[in-house]
């Protein structure tokens, strides 16, 4: 079959399940949040909606089905071991609650993201932060949401290990290293992000009481280490992903990095105390919605993914502007990972257009747009609560831990005054 005959064949309605699951993921949990506390009731949905468009596929090209799922499953494996070995490592510690001591754990977190991902580094990193600051300090409510900006978004752009819509774009035929060259971009988002960070920190600094910061000097515990053979196995992720694709075609390139992968994560399970993980409040439920959410969205997308490869270019999306807010603007509110994917397909319909491009799954596709679609996916999922998953994670640790977090659209007014601004300066740079 033609790589572009499905997308021609396929009608419209069928990229309707793609966009009811989208929709339901964004919205069931602000309107029947009980309903979707579940992970049984999410999967439901999540099948409810993808069956039948895979036996549909199935009938079309089982081909293209068999392979879909073979990106899911080594997807999962990646985010699974990532979860798993970070929840391993404990950080523990009570610095001085300072500006420059906040800061340098934000700019860590930018760093981290980049190797054990947006969810590790934010797991690893949002308590030691909290206790430094709590209850120290009693204005501290944007600590955590500038924590959302950077470490949980913004950060993982340089590495597919950083973000999910990296990593399924590396799947797809992205180079390991191709996106390094975002560094630029990742380094103009993240310093303005840094020094905003501690300018309003330092503010708030100041409206302390003289007796809270006493207490802060009191209560000093230097940080350490802990689960740290958990590093080992990371490193291990890291060079089964570099490994696999100069694996031979077969069994082994299809299963080994999966299995490898599979071995790290029980290897840290076995040998790391107990007594961490629960200190981490470790537990699967997040990667369990991960894995039956994904299931379906994996099943659903494949219309939408091939219809806009084969007549992607009817739409009127030329421009890297475009592509970077239109992605962008769906990262907010839906998940970036099939946002990245569904760009990247209507990118492939528009050729490469002369200018440099990478062949991926499906056709080549330009190398300008690829910038400006993964710089929308990962940047802009920071600007709601949903936009991404480790920001939903932070928002309820630091509840727990006692810091008042702003509503919804409480969030989204911090998010549209400090991240807009950036990014229209991010498109006049890079993307006019």
């Amino acid at each position: 079959m033609s790589p572009y005959a499905l997308g021609n064949d396929l009608p419209l309605w069928s990229v309707l399940p793609f966009v009811a699951l989208l929709l339901a993921i964004a919205l069931v949990p602000l309107r029947w949040p009980h309903f979707w506390e579940s992970h049984r009731n999410k999967g439901l949905v999540s099948a409810a909606l993808g069956l039948p468009v895979a036996l549909l596929i199935a009938s079309h090209d089982a081909s293209l089905l068999l392979h879909t799922c073979r990106e899911y499953v080594a997807f999962i494996a990646l985010l699974g071991a990532l979860f798993v070995i970070s929840g391993g490592i404990v950080l523990r510690g009570d610095l001085r609650a300072t500006p420059a001591v906040n800061t340098t754990f934000l700019a860590v977190g930018a760093l981290l993201a980049n190797v054990i991902g947006t969810t590790g580094a934010s797991m690893l990193l949002i308590r030691p932060l909290l206790q430094t600051n709590v209850p120290e300090r009693r204005h501290v409510m944007h600590i955590p949401i500038f924590f959302i900006f950077v470490v949980s978004n913004t950060a993982g752009l340089l590495t597919p290990l950083g973000d999910p819509p990296l990593f399924l774009g590396f799947l797809r035929g992205v180079p390991f290293f191709w996106t390094l060259r975002l560094l630029p971009q990742w380094m103009l988002t993240t310093s303005v992000l840094l020094a905003l960070f501690y300018l309003v920190d330092r503010r708030a600094l100041r409206s302390e009481a003289a007796d809270e910061v006493a207490r802060d000097l009191a209560t000093l515990e230097p940080l350490t280490l802990a689960g740290r053979i958990n590093a080992l196995y990371l490193l291990g992720v890291v060079g089964i992903v570099l490994a696999s694709p100069g694996l031979p075609d077969g069994p082994v390139a299809d299963l080994g990095p999966i299995v490898a992968m599979m071995l790290m994560a029980v290897l840290s399970l076995a040998t790391t105390p107990r007594a961490l993980r629960e200190e981490n409040h470790f537990g699967f439920g997040p990667i369990v919605e991960v894995a039956v959410l994904f299931a379906g969205i994996f099943a659903t997308m494949i219309p939408a993914l091939e219809i806009l490869r084969a007549r992607g270019g009817e739409f009127g999306v030329t421009e890297p502007w475009q592509f970077f807010w239109l992605s962008g603007g769906l990262s907010s509110f839906l998940d970036n990972a099939p946002t990245y994917l569904t760009f990247t397909s209507l990118a492939q319909s528009l050729g490469p257009g002369g200018s440099p491009a990478i062949h991926l799954d499906g056709g080549p596709v330009s190398e300008s747009l690829l910038a400006a679609i993964a710089c929308g996916s990962v940047f802009m999922g920071a600007n709601s609560y949903i936009g991404n998953g480790p920001n939903f994670m932070v928002k309820a640790i630091a509840e727990e831990q006692g810091v008042p977090m702003p509503s919804f659209f409480g969030y989204m007014a911090w998010s549209c005054t400090i991240l807009i601004p950036i990014f229209l300066i991010v498109t006049l740079v890079f993307f006019r």
